[in-house]
């Protein structure tokens, strides 16, 4: 079985054609445990998003916030696994039949094998992967591997990226481009603001691929104020925060579902 990479081009193109941006939401596997992370991912898709990020959970997850971190740990003292980290996507796409990518640091892939990666997330239905510290000129080897098994290759571009910089990047990446807000770590934020809507002129003078935004989106109004100027609007931290503050699991995936439901309807009122 090959990759989802169609699936995900069809998704974006399928918003943009909507008038609107595409809702993108990320969760931890293994978040509160590997079931009810499955379970808060068909909960987000419910809700209304139309991809979902996967992050395999890292012990040194450089530009993941607080939130996130705390998650991670948990999942990590779950024993989490990459297994369960396909595990996780399978179910999701097996269940809703929408783009599911994974997001992770190259360490772990680098450990378990390129191959053997690749080969696994596109056997269990996955879209893609998202990379943040992958630099593009050692990216060879994984785009060769991802290419062949039909998933994308997102690279994550910064406000901080000169424009020679974001065209290397644009030229070799595949599915969209991630462009963080800022500069810092994942967490909800007041205002996105002038910057990301900045990076996302400089990102597309470079490239025909959807250019969606991430890092700091937490609510209906940020993410409409996102979706005026991006082809997709990435929400992680507020999702994880909603499961952290809940009694319990079942109030957890209510949140992520509600929660899904609002942005979406903010995607759609730019």
């Amino acid at each position: 079985m090959s990759g989802n990479v169609a699936l995900l081009d069809a998704t974006l193109a399928a918003a943009k054609a909507e008038g609107r941006a595409a809702l993108i939401a990320y969760l931890p596997a293994g978040f509160p445990t590997v079931d009810g992370g499955i379970a808060a991912v068909k909960a987000v898709f419910e809700g209304g998003a139309d991809i979902v990020e996967i992050g395999l959970p890292h012990s040194d997850p450089v530009l993941d916030g607080p939130v996130i971190q705390t998650a991670d740990d948990i999942a990590l003292k779950g024993g989490v696994k990459i297994a369960d980290v396909m595990r996780t996507v399978r179910e999701a796409y097996e269940a809703t039949g929408k783009p599911v990518l994974v997001m992770t640091y190259w360490n772990p892939i680098d450990r378990y094998g390129v191959e053997r990666f690749t080969a696994e997330l596109a056997a269990a239905g996955g879209a893609g992967c998202i990379l943040p510290d992958l630099p593009v000129q050692e990216s060879a080897l994984w785009r060769e591997h991802a290419e062949k098994h039909g998933l994308a290759t997102v690279f994550v571009v910064a406000p901080s990226s000169k424009d020679q910089r974001l065209a290397e990047i644009t030229a070799v990446g595949s599915g969209f481009v991630y462009a963080a807000s800022l500069m810092g770590v994942t967490g909800t934020r007041v205002s996105v603001g002038a910057q990301a809507q900045d990076l996302v002129v400089r990102t597309r003078a470079t490239t025909d691929l959807p250019v969606c935004v991430g890092l700091g989106v937490s609510d209906a109004a940020q993410a409409a104020e996102v979706a005026g100027f991006a082809d997709g609007v990435i929400v992680g931290s507020a999702f994880v925060k909603r499961m952290l503050d809940a009694p319990d699991a079942a109030s957890g995936l209510v949140a992520v579902r509600e929660l899904a439901a609002e942005l979406a309807a903010g995607v759609r009122k730019r």
